[in-house]
């Protein structure tokens, strides 16, 4: 993506950005009170199967309010095209009537990433979304300009955080009091560790579906980057956040130094043992990651290239996090040998960088 001018820059932060934060925190407040009114198991049953993904009661909280709020402003800043899940074919464009070529703006959102976690109180889930200049079908991840991503906690916390990043113009974060109302400049720094060792780095296994092969992977990759492993010892540690959004905060906010989602790479193995495709990341789940990369976390494929994939409800995603360039230099030549050597990547690939 070009360097953006200085009125695309403000319109950004002026118009956009404001509007997205707005939406966000309605999202988070009507989810919280379908959390409070209803129990558990109203909220975790199935209401439809869409966009390669389960969609549950709790997620249709949030989608009339995408339509109403961006709607509702779309004329505005020129037009919109919409891609989320719930909507027909995943795309609609607002204002009703507006031709797609002629939206100024593709915004992906997912109105609740890590449904799983938050319905059964377990986990924070977030709201994510990312815009980009309108480019049509071939408008992918690398051209997202703008990038917010808000925290929905679960109902025995009141602290919860809000990130969002420009292109270019670094990251932002604020802690927010839910109960009191206030919010306070949240300082986000990613890892500066230069190895694993006593920290958290694992690939992504929280669904059925060749969880045996990436455990194999994530076996190998450890073993190699720590040495022989020690009697009574946990040399590093692991956390499956069945969220990718959170996995990318925890990468942004230090917690992490080395994640990967490598399930699409596997597709072939499972169709080999007569299994159908797993449930994969899709572009909405880390249309964020640009605000991971403005405070200087490294997410590429698994290839070592540039993370590329157009905005769809439905383009699968294997996507790599690391903390920092010294992590990256360390771990990407132990993963990239174990993908090559089960067929996984292929060497000519592998030398992207």
């Amino acid at each position: 993506m070009k360097t953006l001018t200085e009125p695309v820059k403000r319109e950004l932060e002026q118009v956009m950005l404001p509007l997205i934060r707005a939406l966000h925190r309605r999202i988070r407040a009507e989810v919280l009170a379908a959390c409070r009114r209803e129990a558990t198991e109203t909220l975790s049953r199935v209401a439809a199967e869409e966009g390669g993904d389960t969609i549950y009661a709790i997620d249709k909280v949030s989608e009339a309010l995408l339509l109403e709020e961006l709607g509702r402003a779309a004329a505005g800043v020129g037009g919109m095209v919409l891609v989320a899940e719930g909507l027909p074919e995943g795309v609609v464009v607002l204002p009703e009537g507006t031709e797609a070529a002629q939206a100024r703006y593709r915004v992906i959102v997912d109105p609740i990433d890590g449904t799983r976690g938050l319905m059964y109180q377990k986990r924070s889930a977030w709201v994510l979304t990312g815009v980009a200049l309108n480019r049509g079908d071939a408008t992918s991840l690398s051209d997202i300009v703008l990038a917010v991503q808000t925290e929905i906690p679960t109902l025995k916390q009141y602290l919860c955080d809000e990130l969002e990043a420009v292109r270019g113009g670094g990251a932002r974060a604020r802690r927010v009091d839910i109960l009191r109302g206030t919010e306070e400049t949240l300082a986000v720094s990613p890892s500066r560790a230069t190895g694993i060792e006593h920290g958290y780095a694992m690939l992504s296994r929280f669904f059925p579906g060749a969880r045996d092969e990436l455990a194999a992977i994530d076996e190998e990759v450890v073993k190699e980057v720590l040495g022989p492993p020690r009697a009574g010892r946990a040399a590093c540690f692991e956390e499956q956040y069945a969220s990718s959004g959170g996995q990318l905060y925890e990468l942004m906010i230090g917690h992490d130094r080395f994640n990967a989602d490598l399930r699409p790479l596997l597709e072939q193995l499972l169709r080999s043992r007569g299994e159908p495709p797993g449930l994969y990341c899709h572009p909405y789940d880390v249309c964020t990651a640009l605000i991971a990369e403005e405070v200087g976390v490294i997410v590429t494929a698994p290839d070592g290239s540039p993370l590329d994939v157009p905005l769809s409800v439905d383009a699968p995603v294997a996507w790599v996090g690391y903390a920092n360039e010294r992590l990256r230099a360390l771990i990407e030549p132990v993963l990239r040998r174990a993908l090559e050597r089960r067929g996984l990547l292929l060497p000519a690939t592998s030398s992207t960088r």
